[in-house]
């Protein structure tokens, strides 16, 4: 993997967030509309303030048999995440993923949230360069 930045990753892709007040189901609902694994949870500022993912909806409210109708978000989300900004190395991102456990990561630049990044999005971007390196030596 290159020393590339985490703004390759995010370029054409809007973060998907909802704020606090939502409802876990109601997180679950976007989360399937929009096939991902990861809600940033914002303030009125669209700063980060948490992040619910479909380990939480498992391990936090499924499994203490908690309503995901009636159960809110900021009862389940897991607050104040580890940030990154968008000049990050992208290496540098997988590893603290790695490190520390999680799947996603999200993006923030002058406080605001830009993106978020997943370990699904890693694996795309060596696919990508593998077949750019295939195409390259079939060239030859």
């Amino acid at each position: 993997m290159s020393k590339s930045a985490i703004s390759e990753l995010i370029l054409h892709r809007s973060p998907v967030v909802m704020r606090d007040s939502a409802t876990v189901q109601e997180a679950c609902k976007i989360m399937h509309q929009h096939r991902v694994g990861a809600i940033i949870v914002v303030d009125e500022q669209k700063r980060p303030v948490g992040i619910f993912t479909g380990r939480d909806a498992v391990n936090r409210v499924l499994a203490n048999g908690l309503d995901g109708k009636r159960t809110l978000l900021r009862e389940v989300m897991t607050e104040k995440p580890d940030c990154v900004s968008p000049d990050w190395v992208t290496l540098d991102a997988l590893r603290q993923m790695s490190d520390c456990g999680y799947r996603h990561l999200p993006v923030v630049q002058d406080g605001k949230i830009v993106g978020l990044v997943s370990r699904g999005d890693f694996r795309l971007m060596d696919q990508v360069r593998l077949d750019e390196e295939t195409g390259y030596w079939e060239r030859i």
